[in-house]
């Protein structure tokens, strides 16, 4: 049963990312502003959901996997962020690559913290 709540979640994630991606990666920019959104956001989510679960005790381990394993895991996504800075890097947009790479870990990890934080 965790298997499905994980699934489910995942999925209602990762069609939310490839929305919110396929509309901000069409503006004419070489960064992937439409990742780096999600994974700002996403980062922000797991900090608000994971302190509240930890706060509160209030959502179940089926709820908490649900949300933070599977919504949060199908909505972030790394391998998109690997590859849009190969290509960075491959076109030698070393600015670009910089900002983006940097970028979205700092800001990530301070969502994180920030999400646990509001909960606080």
């Amino acid at each position: 049963m965790k298997y499905l709540f994980v699934f489910l979640g995942g999925g209602f994630g990762s069609v939310l990312r490839y929305t919110i991606s396929k509309y901000f990666n069409n503006f004419e920019t070489s960064i992937p502003y439409g990742t780096l959104i999600v994974n700002i956001l996403g980062s922000l989510l797991i900090g608000v959901l994971l302190g509240f679960s930890y706060k509160t005790n209030i959502l179940s381990q089926n709820q908490t996997l649900f949300l933070a394993v599977g919504f949060c895991g199908g909505f972030t996504t790394f391998s998109t962020f690997a590859f849009e800075n190969s290509e960075l890097l491959k076109n030698g947009d070393y600015l670009s690559l910089a900002l983006y790479l940097i970028g979205s870990i700092v800001l990530g990890v301070i969502a994180v913290f920030l999400g646990l934080s509001l909960i606080k």
